[in-house]
């Protein structure tokens, strides 16, 4: 079976990127789980799952990538409108770094040798 780029990013990499913001929201910032999931439009149950490493647990970020998770949770502590275009953020620089490319490849086992023949995966 293949899936889309899109589809890993909805299923595995918006998951991963709430993971670390929340925490991230929790650690830097004290938040406790409930006011860390209001702010990341998630419940309760989702943030203790991510704390306690049972949901998105399928992306492994590189460790400069969590200055930029720091960084985007500080946005967002401050104003949680910015939550969207913070994802959206992170996920382009997931992109850029071609972190994205490897979870495709995981995924669609090999599927997509065609992208990087056209240069649209970096790894």
């Amino acid at each position: 079976m293949f899936s889309f780029p899109q589809e890993l990013e909805a299923l595995y990499l918006i998951p991963a990127l709430r993971k670390e913001l929340a925490k991230a929201l929790i650690k830097k910032h004290k938040l406790n789980q409930t006011k860390a999931a209001d702010l990341l439009g998630i419940n309760k149950a989702a943030v203790s799952q991510y704390l306690h490493s049972k949901r998105a647990s399928n992306i492994k970020f590189p460790k400069g990538f969590f200055k930029e998770i720091e960084k985007s949770a500080k946005i967002i502590f401050k104003d949680k409108g910015c939550l969207v275009s913070e994802i959206m953020r992170l996920s382009r620089i997931v992109k850029e770094k071609g972190i994205m490319c490897q979870v495709c490849l995981k995924y669609n086992k090999g599927v997509l040798s065609v992208c990087k023949e056209r240069h649209a995966c970096k790894s």
